[in-house]
């Protein structure tokens, strides 16, 4: 009889998905069976090298269901034995994607939406219909090795994937969505993201890259290295370096920088100690919306703008004059867009006190600092000529976001009820700065993708704004501030394991205080207000938790529930609204999830992972683009799908997440019970590879059903899917040539409008790459 395939049994929602799943690890670790769940460091890839696959493992576990994960877990265990919902994706996996940012990798990851429209940085990030009402990733913390990039991930025009990049020194990238992230980081409710760099253990080599752009100006070269320095030393250090237009036809360098990572482990018997150092200087356009129409609730382009395309800060305008925190004047390079410096020193370490006890340490201080330059459309040309629109410059001095943070662990691990348990006691300390100064002219500007020319209010060339920084929309957007949040937060989490059950617990209270000022323009002095002048001295705190149960049926199958509540404090979002000297409540933003999984695989290659989830969400925000402040309440239920298989030369893993989301409350009645904003019931990815010989061929679909762009649900974000593809041809063992497209059809896809529908933002068109890559 002849057998049936294991695709036959592969759920319709996953057969019909289109997508790049974020499962697409390097290799599956087999089962390591520690001995009493063992603490969890963020960074156990240097003390706890993965074995090998076993052969017959390679093919039967397409999810790495096997593989030890470290990242928002009390214990080091397999995903198997987990009850979360969680990710990985290997360096190889990484290269594959083509993505030019992380945000845009992230795309990747079933259960995450990225709006990842706005260039290298400022990128839109939510979970599982969690709302997306402000920008950057309220509700997700983004690590670098087990450490928050920013203490916050709405920090408006300083989010934290602005001071992160995705290149060559990155091992792996693990996502938990949900679970205990609420309990064991701060901030993160909705999910971490956690990017984990190579250490050069188990390692004696590097690599080297060169990227040109095809049909764009762009060099990028990127090499790494890493190895064994004798008696348990090992290092790696890599980075790259760049130059181009910037994702888009400028006509200009807008992109240019780079990055560097080190880092240098010694491992001794009773565990390990580690330096790491980055430092970042980069530059690359920030995008936001362009002029468009919205007729009949459908989007349409206005004439002679492109929204896949366009870009203003041209050399039309080529600087703008503003002040800085002490009300001198600055005059800045437009070319600037967004520019990031980033320096960070790191240590972590790893001891085994005996006895069963372990102590654990990570600790890193971050200097943060930029500027952020992009051009916000304020009408659609509505002028009564037509012939220019009004846009303003939001030139934004990023003039600290500086941090430090340490986390400390020490776990004991013992025999419990005729099974093993952990039990681990945590705190995390925080600071972190945000300082910035605002000022904000307006310019008219011509309609043209790349070509705009500055106007005066008649339509005639100029190089004047229109109006400065102190009169912008009533004077809203000529500030400065300067505000300390110090973070304290203690944690308590106890694992045990017995038979096939594994259950967790875990507990922490987040306390938070802030310390600082507000300063806001004065339009008739043109100088700082001192009388404007507004004390910041609050203290808010929160007690979150966790709880699940995991149930293995068998070696290849395993359910698991989990039920969770965490909160997300607001940074400087709060410093538009009610006095905050302490003398009134502060608002926190929560949410409590319930979640049901289950993971299952085939040993004919097939890999599954399903999980049902219930998210409700209570917040308040300020949206900068519109001025406006909200208190809503909103509800998300749905489906998240993950598959994989694995036969001979054939690769395939796929990605759906389903979600029937609402608003329950809010300030405007008329919006409760209609779908929050850009929330589609339908994601979903496809990633393809087949491999010939030298010859490897692949794609990624990424695609999203139809959303609203506004929370009245007047307009209609219509279904995209975007497909990028890759081929590579081994020239020799050790010399790799590749070919890449970004949006190989150039599919107008739009991530976002404004909520009156004069500006929406899109996703880059197409883009050809070329890449030769040597290992040594």
């Amino acid at each position: 009889m002849r057998p049936s395939s294991p695709l036959r049994r592969l759920p319709l929602a996953i057969a019909l998905s289109l997508a790049f799943p974020a499962a697409w690890s390097q290799t599956a670790t087999p089962e390591a069976a520690p001995p009493a769940a063992a603490p969890a460091s963020a960074n156990e890839r240097a003390s706890e090298p993965a074995a090998a696959a076993a052969p017959q493992e390679a093919s039967t576990d397409a999810l790495s269901l096997n593989q030890v994960v470290v990242t928002g877990t009390s214990t080091r265990t397999s995903k198997m034995k987990q009850s979360l919902s969680i990710s990985s994706m290997g360096s190889e996996q990484i290269a594959k994607t083509g993505a030019t940012s992380a945000a845009e990798l992230l795309r990747a990851v079933p259960g995450l939406r990225s709006e990842s429209s706005g260039g290298e940085g400022n990128a839109n990030i939510t979970v599982r219909g969690v709302p997306l009402s402000a920008g950057g990733s309220r509700y997700v913390q983004i690590q670098e090795d087990g450490l928050p990039v920013l203490l916050f991930g709405d920090i408006a025009f300083g989010t934290a994937d602005q001071f992160l990049r995705a290149d060559v020194n990155i091992d792996r990238l693990e996502v938990v969505r949900g679970g205990s992230a609420s309990t064991l980081a701060s901030n993160s409710p909705g999910g971490l993201i956690n990017f984990i760099s190579k250490t050069g253990k188990g390692e004696q080599g590097g690599s080297m890259a060169l990227t040109g752009g095809l049909d764009h100006r762009l060099w990028r070269v990127e090499a790494d290295y890493g190895g064994s320095l004798g008696r348990g030393t090992s290092f790696h250090i890599g980075g790259f370096q760049r130059q181009g237009e910037g994702g888009r036809p400028t006509g200009r360098t807008l992109e240019q920088g780079g990055q560097i990572k080190a880092n240098l482990t010694q491992t001794f018997d009773a565990g390990y100690l580690r330096l790491n150092l980055k430092a970042l200087d980069d530059r690359t356009p920030s995008l936001m919306p362009v002029p468009v129409q919205v007729v009949n609730g459908q989007i349409r382009t206005v004439a002679g703008i492109d929204p896949r395309q366009a870009f203003f800060l041209t050399s039309g305008l080529p600087a703008d004059t503003t002040v800085d925190r002490n009300g001198n004047p600055v005059t800045t390079s437009t070319r600037d867009g967004l520019r990031v410096k980033s320096f960070a020193i790191g240590l972590e370490t790893s001891l085994d006190l005996g006895q069963g006890w372990t102590l654990e340490d990570r600790f890193r201080r971050s200097s943060n600092s930029g500027r952020f330059m992009a051009l916000f459309p304020a009408d659609n040309g509505n002028n009564g000529s037509n012939a220019f629109f009004t846009g303003t410059l939001f030139n934004t001095s990023l003039d600290d976001l500086g941090n430090t943070f340490n986390d400390l662990k020490l776990s004991r691990k013992f025999a419990l009820a005729g099974g093993s348990a952990t039990v681990l006691g945590g705190l995390f300390n925080g600071v972190q700065q945000v300082a910035q100064t605002w000022f904000w002219n307006q310019y008219n500007l011509s309609f043209s993708n790349n070509g705009a020319r500055v106007v005066d209010a008649a339509g005639q060339p100029s190089t004047l704004p229109v109006s400065s920084g102190w009169d912008t929309w009533g004077g809203c957007c000529a500030r400065t501030f300067d505000v300390q949040y110090t973070q304290t937060s203690p944690y308590l989490a106890l694992a045990w394991e017995g038979g096939p059950v594994n259950v967790d617990l875990s507990v922490r209270r987040d306390g938070q205080r802030a310390s600082g000022y507000t300063l806001a323009g004065n339009a008739q002095t043109r100088n700082w207000d001192p009388a404007s002048r507004q004390e910041v001295d609050y203290k808010v705190s929160h007690t979150s938790y966790s709880g699940g149960v995991n149930y293995a049926v068998s070696s290849d199958l395993a359910v698991f529930g989990r039920v969770s509540n965490g909160v997300a404090f607001s940074a400087d979002r709060l410093l538009y609204g009610n006095p905050l000297d302490g003398s009134v409540p502060v608002a926190i933003n929560e949410i409590d999830q319930t979640e049901l999984g289950l993971k299952w695989r085939d040993k004919s290659g097939l890999s599954l992972f399903v999980t049902a989830f219930d998210a409700r969400t209570n917040e308040s925000n300020y949206e900068v683009t519109t001025r406006t402040f909200t208190a809503n309440r909103y509800r998300a239920r749905g489906l998240e799908l993950e598959g994989a298989y694995t036969s001979g030369p054939w690769r395939l893993t796929a990605g759906a997440t389903w979600t029937h989301a609402r608003i329950r409350s809010a300030n405007d009645p008329a919006l409760v019970g209609n779908k929050p904003r850009r929330q589609a019931a339908l994601v979903w990815q496809l990633a393809p590879s087949y491999t010939i010989g030298d010859l490897e061929l692949g794609a990624a679909v990424v695609g999203s059903g139809k959303s609203y762009g506004d929370d009245a649900n007047t307009i209609t974000m219509k279904s995209y899917a975007v497909v990028n593809a890759f081929v590579n041809y081994a020239l020799t063992e050790k010399i790799m040539l590749g070919l890449s497209a970004n949006n190989l059809f150039d599919k107008l896809a739009y991530t976002e409008i404004e909520g009156d529908g004069h500006a929406a933002r899109a996703l880059n068109g197409r883009t050809l790459r070329a890449t030769l890559k040597i290992d040594f």
